[in-house]
């Protein structure tokens, strides 16, 4: 039964009321919900009752469960043995222990906030997460700091912007008269999208051993041109998979609720239930290693690259985001009453002004050079950052502004705090899937994500964006001598002035970028183009003033991003040389030779004979056998040019402009020669059995 099963590897609230003595367990909340410092006999009885907890399910390790700059998970696991004397040992957790953790920092990325020869770096307990049990190990969901306080992870950056935008929400709130509401937070549904092949034909590909992705592959004669695969059947072994992925994942409380094929073939998604921001992060790095560890089981491999395989569709991840109160009111709902409805608006308000401000924040959490290769692809949203709102909403939106009525039958100008909104359809507003950033009525889904990526950066700059605009809001109506005056003006110079980053059109039409260009909205197509941006003047000040990251941190995160970009495509540059010398070449040399000693044998045996096939196929392969050949010596070079330069951003430059137009020229060769050879001369699984092959 999955209300067996449901969160019964997990620490969670229940359990800990169960476990813990009740002044315990009353201090320990007040630490997950207030903030409030938990003192050492606390932790100690806090820890006591959670190793016992996790030695009754057959547990004999823990470990602080963090997660670095990589973009997975780190961990490092000790056992609960203590020596006793007389040789024999028992079984501790220490309330430091649960606390803070030591693991070695010298060898994540950092950017510099540490050199290599500093290896200390710290973890600490992340209560508002709960512990869980992994493969036997107690894990507890932390931060990661350096020696010097700075951060070294994704989650610390998310939970100061989490206070960053509880703090100036409740600010907002308390002009509207919300006295019962202490707290403010946001939460996250993250749909996850990811392929699924043969493991079999997935370990004879170098390519997605070493990168994740088909450097090389002919289009096959199918595809997703049927439009067949996308919630179609679910094929009985990747049934199996799916619901020994639900056991797992709720078994460790992750709200798995939806599972379908995607549009691709062999690509599939599946849908969780919104959290709290810093938990749904949380849940889905499990969820991507959950995915990956039960795919094997089934002899599967999980793809999780932004584009593993060219011409078909990639795979994103959409972020869908809301704000929420601790009395359960969902702030991007409209509500009943002209002050909730004037309510609603500015937060919606909020949101539009963060999206436009901060345009090139928002691309840069999603760039990387896997993403690169989906975003504007007509597939995915564009690289340019717009938001979308339905007709109806942007309808209402134009009425306030223009203070006019709002349509032809109503007479009367709308007034915030005055009138209620006139109805308009919600459900009706997630339709446009080509927007980056969609209202779907009472959430905004962010679809620019790749599916690698952890959500932590995202939902970072969308909290902490969003926390100015909220700021900047409360200065002005808190010295207001008017309120509903105030506000009204407020909303209606909001949308007047930052009204250019609504679009509710054709996001992959051409036309687009033309007009996105004349509303003077970025067109980052790039990484690097993108990253040029993040040490922006105003961008620094946002996370400063905020204090969700020092200049010290986003300089670092800068380094990093710029760093991996360059690693990754090095990477796959290598890889498709080594490739294209050791399988392709030889292989294809190899069946010339045979096709040409054919040609021998019946002209031998009958003068005569028609061997224009064996003829013309040993020349095109011939000619494209030498085309491979130059494209690869031309790659090379570049490649050995590349490590001549010691800038990162000239690097990641050279990287986009010379070396990812080389790999295209290599690839083209290869993929026309495979367009050409026999399959059983063919080194590797091409498209077809990849796409296709499971069953």
């Amino acid at each position: 039964m999955v209300t067996d099963i449901f969160s019964s590897m997990v620490f969670d609230d229940a359990t800990m009321e169960a476990r813990l003595p009740k002044e315990t367990y009353k201090a320990l909340q007040r630490t997950i919900k207030q903030g409030k410092h938990l003192d050492a006999q606390v932790a100690t009885v806090v820890a006591n009752a959670m190793k016992d907890w996790a030695i009754e399910k057959g547990a004999t390790h823990f470990t602080h469960w963090f997660q670095p700059m990589t973009g997975v998970t780190a961990e490092k696991h000790d056992s609960f043995i203590s020596p006793k004397p007389g040789g024999k040992v028992i079984m501790e957790f220490s309330g430091k222990e649960l606390i803070q953790g030591e693991p070695d920092a010298s060898s994540f990325p950092s950017g510099g906030l540490r050199a290599t020869f500093e290896a200390r770096g710290y973890t600490a307990w992340d209560a508002t997460s709960y512990a869980f049990i992994k493969d036997g190990v107690l894990c507890i969901p932390t931060v990661f700091l350096s020696y010097g306080g700075e951060a070294l992870d994704q989650k610390t950056a998310l939970l100061r912007s989490m206070e960053a935008i509880n703090r100036q929400a409740l600010r907002v709130l308390k002009l509207f008269g919300n006295p019962d509401v202490t707290s403010v937070k946001t939460t996250v549904g993250p749909e996850q999208e990811y392929f699924l092949v043969d493991k079999d034909d997935f370990d004879k590909r170098k390519d997605l051993i070493y990168t994740g992705r088909t450097l090389f592959g002919a289009k096959p004669p199918k595809g997703q041109e049927l439009d067949d695969h996308y919630f179609g059947a679910i094929k009985p072994r990747i049934a199996a998979f799916m619901k020994d992925l639900n056991d797992e994942l709720w078994k460790l409380g992750i709200l798995a609720k939806t599972e379908h094929n995607e549009v691709a073939p062999a690509q599939h998604e599946l849908a969780p239930i919104f959290t709290t921001t810093n938990i749904a992060a949380d849940h889905n790095q499990l969820t991507m290693e959950m995915m990956q560890k039960v795919a094997k089981r089934h002899n599967l491999v999980c793809l999780l690259h932004e584009k593993p395989f060219d011409g078909v569709n990639g795979s994103g991840k959409h972020n869908n985001w809301s704000i929420s109160t601790d009395t359960g009111v969902n702030l991007l709902e409209p509500g009943e009453t002209p002050y909730e409805n004037a309510q609603f608006l500015l937060f919606l308000c909020a949101v539009i002004k963060a999206v436009d401000e901060y345009q090139d924040l928002l691309r840069i959490t999603v760039a990387s050079a896997g993403n690169d290769h989906r975003l504007g692809a007509n597939e995915a949203p564009p690289a340019i950052v717009s938001m979308f709102l339905g007709s109806d909403l942007s309808e209402i939106l134009e009425a306030i502004e223009k203070d006019a009525p709002y349509d032809s039958h109503e007479k009367e100008v709308l007034r915030i705090g005055v009138h209620t909104l006139p109805k308009f359809q919600r459900d009706a507003t997630d339709r446009n899937r080509t927007s980056p950033f969609a209202f779907t009525g009472n959430k905004f889904e962010f679809r620019m994500l790749g599916s690698s990526e952890s959500i932590s950066c995202a939902n970072t700059v969308l909290n902490t964006s969003v926390a100015e605009e909220l700021r900047q809001f409360a200065d002005v109506l808190e010295d207001a001598e008017d309120f509903e005056v105030t506000l009204h003006e407020l909303i209606r110079k909001t949308i007047a002035e930052h009204k250019r980053i609504i679009f509710n059109g054709d996001g992959y039409d051409a036309s687009w970028v033309k007009e996105a260009e004349k509303r003077g909205l970025l067109n980052l197509r790039t990484t690097p183009d993108a990253l040029a941006h993040l040490l922006d003047k105003k961008n620094v000040e946002l996370f400063t003033t905020h204090k969700v990251y020092s200049e010290t941190e986003l300089a670092a995160r800068h380094e990093v991003k710029l760093e991996n970009y360059c690693k990754i495509i090095n990477i796959e540059a290598l890889t498709m040389l080594d490739m294209a010398r050791k399988d392709y070449l030889p292989a294809m040399a190899k069946y010339t030779a045979a096709l040409s000693a054919g040609i021998s044998a019946k002209l031998n045996a009958i003068p005569d004979v028609d061997c224009s096939y064996e003829r013309d196929t040993v020349k095109c392969i011939s000619a494209l056998i030498g085309a491979t050949h130059r494209a690869a010596g031309k790659l090379e070079h570049d490649l050995l040019e590349a490590k001549s330069i010691t800038d990162n951003v000239a690097l990641a430059d050279f990287f986009k402009t010379v070396i990812l137009e080389d790999m295209c020229s290599l690839r083209i060769s290869v993929d026309s020669m495979e367009s050409t050879a026999s399959t059983e001369s063919w080194p590797v699984p091409g498209y077809g059995k990849l796409l296709f092959d499971v069953r």
